[in-house]
């Protein structure tokens, strides 16, 4: 038997420790969700509304035991990890309103009878989980295909377990019918045995290499329906404006949940000016008196560790690599031993004329680009093979009118940080950032697929049709 650890990044502690699923378990996770399916499906959608408001209770009962949880797993601290459960709390109601208005019933009347919209579940969906919002995230997946009547087997991140065993609890107490709701945990030998398996569905949330690879590998599996929340390689444009005030958007969109949000600024895009000039010096001097500590540590920290020693090692090669290729750093990235090797510094890596790779970087690092006018901002922005979150710093009007217009993204923010979104629209981007299958409010388009009929209570005045094109 195979057996899971996760472990506190910030001190090494062991929050969780269980056996992983192997292939055979998985299988048989799958098919007890198919024959779950025969009458989860059918239910009324008030059931299964009332089993995803219990749910909704039961997280509200334990908001600060599944707060400390997901805090000793991530390092995240406490003030995130509990904005995060009052996310997971809130999308049930949002997810009960947009299963209402994007895959409810339709009827309008015809000469002949009504037409009618309906919308029907897919089946067995698979639900795979990042470790950066190990509840949020999935949680935006599980809720919306349960509503539509899907069944559903999750397998958390090999780094979250216990988050993903809180959030398999609380579902346990909402007292869903035996097979509609499993979990299996595990690495990488779970995730291929769950996606090779008979599956209706793949809802991943994850980096763009991973989304790539599913890509290839469901191309002769048309029936799978397959929605992807990608990483991104975000480009921020701060323009004009109070220099402080645009600072310190800069800061909470590069620097927030220590740079591990796909939607993080990765590429801070200026003005070459004294504007410019100032805007950077006064990130610089914000990131120095940043915060951080550990999870519990009283006053809070503003940010935590990184998700382990290994992340922290491979952003630090990242950032070598940018100076190496010729970046400045305005800002040396840094690994804090003293307090565990997963703390890290942010950096500022200054870009300009310099051939960076297009890739995310998960981790506290913006890369700085100096333009010479705002055809070349909008031109960087775009140079780049993601499309999930861009933003706009500026009071100019027109300029921002021409932005939201021209940017390649999904999520386009004016004067508010890039990581800024709602769970009453949709989230997600293009390109190597998703599948243009957004989730958030959006999920339920994903969760359902339509059906469209013409009824009529009987056959009679059809053959009206045919009459004068039939031979005697």
């Amino acid at each position: 038997m195979t057996m899971l650890q996760s472990r506190d990044p910030a001190s090494g502690e062991l929050v969780w420790e269980g056996a992983t699923t192997d292939a055979a378990e998985v299988n048989a996770a799958i098919e007890r969700a198919r024959h779950a399916f025969a009458s989860w499906g059918k239910l009324p959608l008030d059931e299964r509304i009332a089993h995803v408001r219990a749910f909704r209770h039961a997280l509200e009962s334990r908001r600060e035991a599944i707060a400390e949880v997901i805090s000793r797993e991530t390092g995240k601290p406490l003030w995130e990890t509990r904005a995060e459960l009052g996310s997971m709390i809130g999308k049930v109601d949002i997810s009960i309103t947009a299963q209402a208005e994007r895959a409810g019933e339709r009827r309008s009347s015809t000469a002949f009878g009504e037409a009618v919209l309906r919308h029907r579940p897919h089946g067995v969906m698979a639900v795979l989980g990042p470790f950066n919002f190990p509840g949020h995230l999935p949680n935006g997946h599980i809720v919306p295909a349960l509503l539509a009547g899907n069944t559903v087997v999750f397998k958390p991140s090999e780094m979250t377990p216990a988050t993903g065993a809180a959030m398999a609890d609380c579902w346990k107490e909402a007292g869903l019918p035996d097979g509609v709701f499993q979990i299996v945990q595990g690495g990488r030998d779970t995730g291929e045995a769950l996606v090779a398996g008979d599956i209706d569905g793949l809802l991943f949330t994850g980096s763009a290499g991973a989304g790539a690879q599913f890509r290839r590998l469901f191309a002769d599996r048309p029936k799978v329906i397959l929605a992807l929340e990608l990483g991104g390689n975000n480009p921020l444009i701060v323009w004009d404006g109070n220099v402080d005030e645009a600072a310190s958007l800069v800061v909470q969109s590069s620097f927030v949940t220590t740079g591990q949000r796909c939607s993080c600024a990765r590429r801070l895009i200026v003005p070459d000016s004294s504007f410019g000039r100032d805007l950077v010096e006064a990130v610089d001097a914000l990131a120095r008196r940043i915060v951080i500590g550990r999870w519990n540590e009283d006053p809070q920290p503003y940010i935590g560790p990184l998700i382990s020693a290994a992340a922290a090692q491979a952003a630090k090669a990242r950032t070598d690599e940018l100076v190496a290729l010729g970046g400045r750093e305005v800002r040396g990235f840094s690994i804090l031993d003293c307090m565990s090797p997963a703390f890290v510094r942010p950096a500022i890596i200054d870009v300009t004329d310099v051939q960076a790779p297009d890739e995310e970087i998960f981790a506290p690092v913006v890369q700085v680009t100096r333009v010479a006018d705002f055809d070349a901002a909008v031109a960087a922005a775009n140079a780049t093979r993601f499309g999930l979150s861009a933003g706009l710093v500026t009071t100019d009007d027109h300029l921002w009118e021409r932005f939201v217009l021209e940017s390649r993204a999904g999520v386009v923010n004016r004067n508010r940080p890039t990581t800024g979104a709602a769970g009453s629209m949709p989230f997600g981007g293009l390109g190597g950032s998703g599948n243009h299958r957004p989730s958030a409010y959006y999920a339920a388009d994903y969760c359902a697929y339509p059906v469209a009929s013409f009824e009529a209570g009987s056959p009679e005045g059809n053959s009206d049709a045919l009459t004068g094109m039939l031979r005697p």
